[in-house]
């Protein structure tokens, strides 16, 4: 979601004159897009305000701006505490930046704006980063008020696009070449639920699948597991365009502890959802997020995490310690847990889920896989970098010609993370 608000910010700029620069002391603009999900993201916007202050004080005409998630959750407070910060531009206000922009060189002082008014942009201009694939938001906010979770406080009620204007973004984007797109929101299942149609999100994905002529790639991003319906797999079963990877955060393993988190499911209402989706979708990736150190986890409740892990085999496990965050309810909850404690298990739990990561890349060592070629590999240039249906980074020999092709690719190698292959000659 950050990603794709970048763009559109950088979207903004680039309409209005602007260009990028390579040197931060060159810019007249400097933009944070910042995220508050968890503490260290937090830290780290202030350690780069830290070093904008001694830059703008050889520049002082610089305009520093700060956006996202940290803008809105901080308002006013940005300014007062980093007083090189001349504006600050909520989730919902994106379209305010050229005026944002105007106010500071006319007042000469710093602007502040997190109004929960949606200020709507035009995303179908977008210019992307990548030509390959792109990002499309469906609908903005969340609803759910995870008791640990600042974003229905940072991104507002859940607003659905309309299904109209999704789809022609999708053809503009079909249009221009494109041949993959990644379905955007807090919780994509409950895409709909809002403005009384009688169209869900296994509905949207049917209507993309069946008229995108040229995108040949469909996925979405993030689903919440209790809003994960039985209509939602067979759908994904059904459509030959979306993908066969399934991101379902399942944070916890404990009852109790899902309980206390205020997620909607148990540990048994999990399982079960992954193993229809397994049987439904045979090859099926399941990814997940997992918190460990929530406050009042004992011993045990871990343990039930470790077992659900074990259980249900994660392509890909994102894990993190439990970081408090401000106005949430599980941030004033008594028994929090000591940062060793923390730490220790979630040394525990990567070491776990890595495993399993190695293991089931391992298994795909000499089979055949199709992967959309979206780049170079940074970091060697003799490479291509691609990413199969099931989500998996394939590395291979290639030349640029391949950028946007769907190339078959044997795998002679696999880590943690990624695949390594080569291009079968037939």
């Amino acid at each position: 979601m950050n990603k794709c608000d970048s763009e559109v910010l950088a979207s903004i700029l680039i309409g209005y004159g602007y260009e990028y620069v390579d040197e931060l002391e060159n810019a007249d603009i400097v933009l944070l897009n910042t995220c508050s999900v968890r503490d260290t993201a937090e830290r780290k916007v202030i350690g780069r305000l830290g070093r904008l202050k001694h830059i703008k004080l050889e520049h002082p005409n610089m305009i520093i701006g700060v956006c996202g998630c940290m803008a809105q959750s901080w308002g006013h407070q940005l300014v007062d505490d980093f007083p090189q910060v001349d504006i600050v531009i909520g989730t919902a206000r994106l379209a305010e930046l050229p005026r944002l922009i105007s106010r500071v060189r006319e007042l000469d002082d710093a602007v502040v704006d997190v109004s929960e008014t949606p200020s709507d942009v035009d995303t179908a201009h977008t210019i992307r980063e990548s030509s390959i694939s792109a990002w499309v938001t469906i609908m903005h906010g969340c609803n759910n008020f995870c008791s640990y979770c600042i974003v229905p406080y940072v991104r507002g009620r859940e607003r659905s696009r309309s299904s109209s204007d999704i789809l022609r973004e999708v053809k503009s984007l079909a249009g221009m070449g494109y041949r993959e797109s990644t379905l955007l929101g807090q919780n994509v299942n409950s895409y709909g639920l809002d403005t009384g149609e009688s169209l869900d999100f296994a509905d949207l994905l049917a209507l993309i699948d069946g008229d995108s002529d040229g995108i040949e790639r469909i996925r979405f991003t993030t689903s919440h597991p209790k809003d994960a319906s039985p209509k939602l797999i067979d759908t994904m079963a059904d459509l030959p365009k979306v993908c066969k990877h399934f991101h379902l955060p399942a944070q916890a393993g404990s009852d109790r502890i899902l309980a206390r988190m205020n997620r909607g499911y148990t540990r048994e209402d999990y399982l079960n959802l992954a193993s229809k989706l397994k049987e439904r979708i045979p090859g099926i990736t399941i990814t997940t997020d997992l918190i460990v150190g929530f406050p009042g986890e004992t011993e045990e409740d871990f343990a039930d995490t470790l077992d659900l892990v074990r259980q249900v085999q994660f392509d890909v496990g994102f894990c993190f310690r439990y970081s408090p965050r401000r106005d949430t309810p599980a941030a004033e909850m008594e028994d929090q847990l000591p940062e060793d404690v923390k730490m220790r298990r979630l040394h525990e739990l990567l070491e776990l889920q890595d495993g399993i990561s190695m293991a089931k890349n391992q298994a795909l060592v000499g089979t055949r896989q199709e992967a959309l070629v979206e780049k170079r590999n940074p970091r060697d240039e003799t490479q291509m970098t691609g990413r199969t249906d099931t989500n998996k980074i394939v590395f291979f020999p290639g030349h640029t010609d391949l950028i946007g092709q769907i190339a078959t690719v044997t795998i002679i190698g696999a880590g943690n993370w990624s695949l390594r292959g080569k291009q079968c000659e037939d």
